[in-house]
């Protein structure tokens, strides 16, 4: 069976037609809303030292990375948590959540943006921030 978006005619190399995805509609969120939207879930969780950088550029994993701390294993838990509802609020699925508060760092992946939640510990030791120094703050949340 053949797929209808694909050309009829083959490729003069011979391999495969690739399928190009869908373009998004005009009325789709941007990165940096969807990063704010996360620094906002963040806030309300009362995450701490909320970081959102800007690393377009640097890295094509993602063009915002939003870390922030919690002082429990259920703030780390609810942290993750309100993020991932206020961004599906916006019509945005994670891709993935990785980590748990039993680890004290929890990674959630929105795809354009990268979501650190960190017990204080680990956050120092990482030090991503430090790691990122020549990405651009955007927000810095005390």
């Amino acid at each position: 069976m053949t797929d209808p978006a694909l050309p009829a005619t083959p490729r003069t190399d011979g391999l495969p037609h690739r399928q190009v995805p869908a373009a998004q509609p005009a009325d789709a969120v941007s990165p940096l809303e969807i990063a704010r939207a996360a620094v906002e879930a963040a806030e309300d969780k009362k995450a701490a030292d909320i970081v959102l950088l800007d690393v377009t550029g640097l890295t094509s994993i993602a063009d915002y990375f939003v870390i922030c701390s919690g002082g429990s294993e259920r703030q780390l838990a609810a942290i993750a948590e309100a993020i991932g509802d206020r961004v599906a609020a916006l019509g945005v699925k994670p891709y993935a959540r990785e980590g748990s508060a039993l680890s004290h760092w929890l990674l959630v992946d929105l795809g354009s943006v990268i979501v650190h939640v960190f017990a204080p510990p680990e956050r120092d030791y990482y030090q991503l921030e430090r790691l990122w120094a020549e990405a651009k703050t955007v927000i810095r949340v005390q």
